[in-house]
């Protein structure tokens, strides 16, 4: 004799119920065109096309850490560059290196006679720009002069010094009034540096004879 669902026990009623719930959650889960099937296809292709972009989230990680120590090198081969311009610079600046050289003189209390320019000579990276120096002075006030001009800014190379005392009374002596204390006379080449050659470089590297010329300096008369 049938029973009906009613009739049932309570526990069976509930069998059925969560039978017939599992059955109509994998209907709607795996029957194709369902909305629920058709949103797992969507999150699946998604899945797939984010796996690609999260490699290569991952690799542009390296570099972008690697831009930062970048950064940091080139910052401190900018302050590298900025000093050896200042040691090397470019241009010549004649003007402002004898203002740096009769500065260095005055502060020793060296008398500077005379400054003439010799030939440039090129060489492999740079250009080497020397003078012929005149002076005069205590002999301590030449060496603090030397001291001042291994100080400055600029790379200045000291040679073929030539000292000798200073006879007051010599021929030549009256030209100029001469710093109290003033023992030592001579001459001796300063040589410094540059790096961009102009017209007027290139000529004188050719012609081996450009550019020597008198520079005033302010000694005392």
């Amino acid at each position: 004799m049938a029973t009906s669902f009613n009739e049932m026990a309570w526990p069976v009623q509930a069998l059925v119920f969560l039978a017939l719930a599992i059955v109509l959650v994998l209907a709607g889960l795996y029957m194709p065109f369902s909305p629920v099937q058709a949103e797992r296809v969507a999150v699946d292709d998604a899945n797939a096309r984010l796996k690609p972009l999260d490699a290569n989230v991952q690799s542009l990680r390296v570099y972008q850490q690697r831009r930062v120590e970048l950064q940091g090198e080139m910052t401190a081969l900018q302050k590298q560059l900025e000093t050896l311009q200042a040691i090397v610079p470019e241009n010549k600046e004649v003007d402002e290196f004898i203002t740096m050289v009769q500065t260095a003189a005055t502060a020793s209390g060296v008398s500077i006679r005379k400054m003439e320019t010799e030939p440039i000579v090129s060489q492999q990276y740079h250009y080497a720009m020397p003078f012929k120096l005149t002076a005069d002075g205590p002999y301590f006030s030449i060496l603090d002069f030397f001291t001042r001009l291994g100080r400055l800014s600029r790379i200045i190379n000291v040679g073929d010094m030539q000292l000798s005392e200073l006879n007051q009374s010599g021929p030549g002596s009256e030209q100029f009034r001469l710093t109290p204390g003033t023992t030592v006379t001579g001459q001796f080449t300063i040589t410094t540096f540059f790096t961009n050659p102009d017209e007027g470089t290139s000529s004188a590297s050719a012609n081996g004879t450009a550019g020597n010329r008198a520079v005033p300096a302010n000694g005392r008369r």
